[in-house]
Parts: structure tokens; sequence; C-alpha cells
């Protein structure tokens, strides 16, 4: 959502700003003239609020001198009904202006590289290198059914495809690496852990801009409820509807919950393995900020995230999405991709996004920025995976595998698994 005296006062700052995504046009004149017809409404409505307070004093004077009101009671009537249609003008008008704010995507920031898809993304860093093997290294799938703690065939008979069931070691693996994720970013990271309702309604769906536009890509209960899609729906919602101080922010936090996703847009990409599942385990992380502290939060974020993959020493990159690739709330994005030794690629495990007021206004969730409470900011959002956990296993199967096919424990979480080194077939 945006604001709607920005684009009147700068329409053509936002065309360009929003031109910037590709498949968008210029929009600003649209939005200016829906917005007008609200105001005016809206002033009409007022004007008559006030002519009728008019006619309440002239009608009680005319009964103090004992006059006759017959004439200005029927101008009152006439009144009544003329502001109920313009209020009802203008209830229709700003709903059309929400429906139509709530469908475009956010506004890039300047320095986000322009594109049309994944091939223009831009590369910043890379740490660690890619593990030379002395035989032809297995991808995930190999190795898990191998260990026989991988199984797609059962879960395929409990739920359908997309789905995996893991066991002994494999499923000891997954709950350690959630704790690892958990205790490093409430402990030293500053994050404070949240176990939040995975159904929610539209409203929480609305705020974070999951609803209107990706209902396809969502599951939904008969109840009315929605299945979040990451912690970061329940998380970012804390604090919608709030009114807070400035000097209680940043506020971050973190969550590893089960997410889930149709996949409606992903039909036949990644079909083999856990890349892509209709449920996932994921560490979530959350900031809420002020305007000033948006874009150094973004960086403190991914480099939280960053330093799980270094800790458990799987090779990564970081890249900054173009304006094609970015997701349609955020105003830039930071995905780390972690080498898959299996696909001989790097694939991403976390995806840091900074969406500066753009959720907050759907969520109106708002901060004082002084004490003298003379006016009001909306906050600033930010959401990224610390990590995705099934992907965060797959990495560690296919970069510590060895030739019998035995997987080699990553050192910090033989803690969680009862001093357990390695994974054997």
């Amino acid at each position: 959502m945006f604001d709607t005296k920005l684009i009147r006062e700068n329409p053509q700052e936002f065309d360009t700003a929003l031109c910037r995504r590709p498949g968008q046009s210029p929009i600003a004149d649209a939005i200016n003239t829906l917005d007008a017809r609200r105001r005016e409404a809206q002033t009409r409505a007022q004007k008559i609020q006030t002519e009728r307070n008019a006619f309440a004093k002239q009608i009680g004077a005319a009964k103090s001198r004992g006059e006759d009101i017959s004439d200005i009671v029927a101008e009152v009537s006439k009144s009544k009904k003329k502001q109920a249609r313009l209020e009802n003008e203008v209830v229709n008008a700003t709903q059309k202006m929400r429906d139509f704010l709530s469908s475009l995507p956010n506004l890039p920031l300047a320095d986000v590289p322009e594109g049309h898809g994944e091939g223009d993304n831009v590369e910043l860093r890379k740490w660690g290198e890619p593990r030379h093997f002395d035989f032809e290294p297995r991808d995930h799938v190999s190795l898990g059914e191998n260990l026989r703690m991988m199984d797609f065939e059962t879960a395929a008979k409990l739920s359908g495809s997309r789905f995996v069931m893991l066991t002994g070691g494999l499923a000891n693996l997954e709950r350690a690496l959630a704790n690892f994720m958990l205790n490093v970013h409430t402990r030293e990271n500053g994050y404070t852990e949240v176990n939040p309702p995975a159904l929610v309604n539209d409203d929480t769906m609305f705020g974070t801009g999951q609803l209107p536009k990706f209902g396809d890509d969502l599951f939904k209960a008969n109840t009315g409820h929605w299945l979040i899609p990451t912690a970061e729906v329940p998380l970012t919602n804390i604090l919608a509807g709030h009114l807070v101080e400035a000097d209680t922010l940043p506020r971050r936090y973190t969550a590893m919950t089960w997410c889930f996703r149709s996949e409606a847009g992903a039909a036949g990409k990644d079909t083999r393995g856990m890349i892509r599942q209709h449920q996932f385990t994921k560490v979530e992380l959350v900031s809420v900020t002020t305007e000033e502290q948006s874009l150094s939060e973004l960086e403190r974020m991914t480099s939280c995230a960053e330093n799980i993959l270094e800790r458990l020493e799987l090779p990564y990159r970081t890249i900054v999405l173009c304006t094609g690739d970015m997701g349609f709330g955020a105003r830039k994005t930071y995905d780390i991709e972690v080498w898959l030794p299996g696909q001989s690629a790097y694939r991403e495990i976390s995806s840091c996004s900074v969406c500066g007021d753009f959720q907050a206004r759907r969520m109106n969730a708002r901060y004082r920025p002084d004490k003298s409470g003379k006016h009001t900011r909306f906050v600033h959002t930010l959401n990224g995976s610390g990590l995705a956990v099934g992907r965060t296993l797959i990495a560690i199967l296919e970069n510590f595998q060895e030739a019998d096919g035995s997987i080699i424990i990553p050192k910090v979480l033989r803690q969680y698994m009862g001093d357990i080194e390695v994974l054997k077939p």
C-alpha cells in the first residue's frame, strides 16, 4: 500500500519507480483520479453535515419563537438522505482505492538492479570453497534413501506428491538444525523467540501482502483460516493496529514453524526431492524498525543468516535480486544461495527483504518518532529466513557425504544430536 498524498504530489516519481518492475505501466493518474473522487465525495458529505448543524440551530430558534418548523424539518430530511448517499460514495470510492493500491507491488529502491529474471541478479560475495570429491557426489534424494531415513513413497501414500517423511537420524538432524538456529538467533542476535499460530485470518494475510494477490499459492481451511506460508505472516502482524514508541524499536522476532504452500505457480519445478514441497520447516526472522533503521537492519539480518551457514561450514553466495525477480512486497532483497554438490549449483536457502512501510500501511502499524506525540509514522518491516531448515538439511547431506553414503555431522550440531558424529546407511 502507498501514501496517496505522495502519489498526488509526485506522480512522475511514483510512476518511474513502479515501472522499474517489468510489466508495470504508469498508473499515478488513475490513482489520483480515484482519489479525487473519494475526496470530493468526502468534502460534499462534510459540507452537508455542516448545513445540517445550521438547520438544527434554526429549528431550536424557531421553536423558541413558536414558529412553524415543518419546512426546516423537510430540508433536514432531504439533507440526511443526500448525506447518506454521499457517505456511501465515500465508502465505495475508498474500497476501490484500497483494492487498486493493494494490487500494486512495492517500489524498488534506487540501488536495486533492473532486470527481468534471475539471470539479471547481481552476485555480491561468496564464502567458502565448494568441496572437491574423489568420487561422484550423490544428490540428497539418493543419500537420504540410501540411509533409509528419507521416505517419499510413504509420504505420497499419506498425503500425495511434494511431501516427505524423515525418520531416525534425519528427523533428529532436522530438529537439531532448528534448535541450533533458534539458539544462535535468540542468544546472540537479539531475536525474541515466538511460537505463533499456523492458522491465520484474512486480515493477517492481507497485512503482509499474501492476499488478495496470492490466494492461489496458499492452503485454506474450511473454517476460513489460512495455513501460513511462512512465519513472516504472524510475526509481522504482531504490531498490526498498534502505535508504539520509537525507543522500543527495533523489535526482532524469530520462530520455527511448519510452512505450507500450494506451489500453484511452480508446476513442474524441482519435482525431485525436498527442494520444493507443500510442507516444510523454516526458521524465520522478522524485524520492525523506524524508517531510519530499516536499511542497516537489512544488512544486519542478512549477516545473521549468513553466519549460520558459516558455522555449519556450508559454502554460499549472496546476491541482490533485480527488479524482475524481487518479491511483491519487497523494496530490496538479498538472496543467500548454498552450494549443492548434487546439483553442482547454488540454490536459495534464505531471502532477506526490506519492505519499507508497504506492509505497515496495510496493517496500520505506527510509531511516534518523538515524545511530543504530535505526529506518527508507519513502521518499517523486514523479513528473512534464518534459515530454511529442510534446504539446510539437504545442503549438509550433499556437502558432508562420504563415498559409502554416510554423512558427517557438522561439529556445531553434534551437541544437539547426542554427540553423534556420523549417520551411516
